[in-house]
């Protein structure tokens, strides 16, 4: 699968080490795609290091002033030599390999629930159950705590620690004990094999119903399948146009890139070929079916996270003239990964090639530049600090939130769900209780200027300007909630509406105000 990812143990480990790495560096000058000649003495090179880097952990494994832990020290030394060639060339010892699979296909066994630490009660709540997963189908709920999985307390412990107890085999079971408003609540849970959502939302437009919108989060195996269903179903609602959100979207399946790119273009079309240094990593990628659409009108929404695969799928779109790409340029990731098997259970993930798109440019460091430049949606300061995970000491808007979704047993449909003006004065009213603060960017910059002035020794001159500044720049919460209003109101009508209608009802809402979705909604309108 390709992806856009001194003693006599110790002397056998480095023996297996030593053999892996030369067969990785040995290659038969036959494979070459070049034909270029091997450099004369590499191979003599590669030995030769080779046993220097042996000499030295046997010497300080024998003469070191504490006892050296192989598996770490060597462990560094293979990531240190990783590290000089390229971000994504990355070693995974045995221990390590299940986060490799669970990158490469999305799926996990657990409990399907995001997890974060309370830094108000330090312990760990359930922050937003998966739907249709255990944790949802037993009713656990936003800001539950997690007290014990079995008899293992989990008070005080950190995210990791509880994630690693929550995953498992999928089909085995525990018993969790969580609290909510200060009761005990003891359920069992099976654990079940979680697939990430690929496709976590997709429908027409609330008020332009002749546009679909379909977001992909990530290129697992079998997303061109669920692409192909959504796409289907809304044709047969009477979509017309296409706006395909793939911000955000890090990439993933080579393969399946390809597969959704072949839903907009003809059978037989070359999309992206790849080159490496020996001849299997040398391939050109077409379309091989018949496309369901060659001439509805798309736009690719792309952003600075959008790599890998999603540039392949964007770039490709956009070279052969059948979407319009519309965001901020993507971030510029053209190397192609492959998993390799290496000794005890260890995994290398190994970049084998460059790829290139249809027009001959490889996007390596460069990325797709749209065609229609639309800056992403800013979050102000005091939005950030209020309403992101673990800025805030008080974690104001968590706990407000919860609280609210605890007093509801139902709210307005995701789409159509709005805090009132009471239940936002009320939120407000709680967080100047709180004794809430944040770090205003105006204020520092102040300070900054103040002291350099006194150093120039411009200061005195402009004293009275200076103080005056200062008044106009004092810190005052209340209005810089009213301000600010309309974007914090919306993030926490998200949190709201996550918690009673999962993350499709989230997304429903959220594109009803995305600057980026509305100038895509515009081009195709004009179109």
């Amino acid at each position: 699968m390709v992806f856009c990812s001194l003693n006599r143990n110790f002397a056998t480990a480095m023996r297996n080490f030593i053999y892996t790495i030369v067969l990785l560096c040995s290659v038969n000058i036959s494979l070459y795609a070049d034909n270029k000649p091997v450099v004369k003495n590499h191979n003599f090179d590669v030995m030769r290091n080779l046993e220097v880097f042996s000499s030295i952990y046997k010497n300080l494994d024998m003469m070191y002033v504490d006892s050296l832990d192989p598996d770490k020290t060597v462990g560094i030394g293979i990531k240190a030599m990783l590290r000089s060639l390229d971000p994504y060339t990355e070693y995974y010892p045995a221990n390590e390999v299940k986060n490799l699979k669970t990158m490469l296909t999305g799926k996990y066994a657990g409990i399907g629930a995001i997890i974060k630490q309370d830094l108000r009660d330090s312990c760990i709540v359930i922050d937003e159950p998966y739907e249709n997963m255990p944790a949802s189908i037993i009713g656990l709920q936003k800001g539950d705590k997690v007290i014990a999985i079995d008899d293992s307390s989990m008070i005080g412990k950190k995210v990791d620690y509880v994630s690693s107890r929550l995953r498992g085999e999928a089909g085995t079971s525990f018993t969790l004990k969580i609290e909510r408003n200060g009761k005990i609540y003891k359920k069992k849970v099976t654990r079940k094999a979680i697939q990430l959502p690929s496709v976590p939302y997709y429908g027409l437009l609330k008020n332009n119903n002749n546009i679909g919108y379909l977001l992909l989060t990530q290129f697992t195996d079998d997303c061109s399948r669920d692409i192909r269903r959504a796409l289907v179903e809304m044709r047969g609602q009477g979509m017309k146009k296409l706006i395909f959100d793939l911000r955000n979207n890090g990439g993933g399946s080579l393969a399946e890139a390809i597969k959704i790119v072949n839903m907009f273009v003809p059978k037989d079309v070359t999309i992206v070929t790849t080159k490496g240094k020996i001849a299997r990593s040398n391939n050109e990628y077409k379309t091989e079916s018949e496309p369901l659409d060659t001439i509805m009108p798309v736009v690719v929404l792309v952003n600075e996270n959008s790599a890998s695969a999603s540039e392949i799928t964007a770039g490709s779109l956009q070279d052969l003239k059948r979407a319009t790409i519309l965001g901020k340029k993507t971030y510029g990731k053209g190397l192609v990964q492959q998993p390799i098997e290496l000794p005890h259970d260890a995994s290398l993930k190994v970049t084998t090639s460059r790829y290139y798109l249809p027009a001959g440019e490889c996007v390596q460091g460069i990325g797709v530049k749209p065609d229609i430049e639309v800056s992403n949606d800013s979050l102000p300061n005091i939005a950030a600090y209020l309403c992101g995970s673990g800025l805030d000491s008080t974690e104001v808007e968590f706990h407000w939130a919860v609280e609210y979704i605890r007093k509801h047993k139902k709210i307005a449909p995701a789409e159509d769900f709005h805090l009132t003006d009471a239940e936002w004065d009320d939120f407000k009213e709680t967080v100047l209780k709180s004794g809430f603060k944040y770090d205003r960017e105006t204020s520092k910059e102040f300070d900054e200027l103040v002291k350099f002035a006194k150093f120039e020794g411009y200061y005195d001159d402009a004293k009275d300007e200076f103080e005056a500044l200062k008044t106009k720049l004092t810190h005052n919460l209340s209005k810089e909630l009213e301000r600010n209003r309309t974007i914090i109101q919306r993030l926490i009508e998200q949190d709201i509406i996550t918690a009673f209608y999962f993350q499709r009802g989230s997304i429903a809402n959220a594109i009803q105000h995305d600057k980026q979705v509305k100038k895509a909604v515009e081009f195709l309108d004009q179109k």
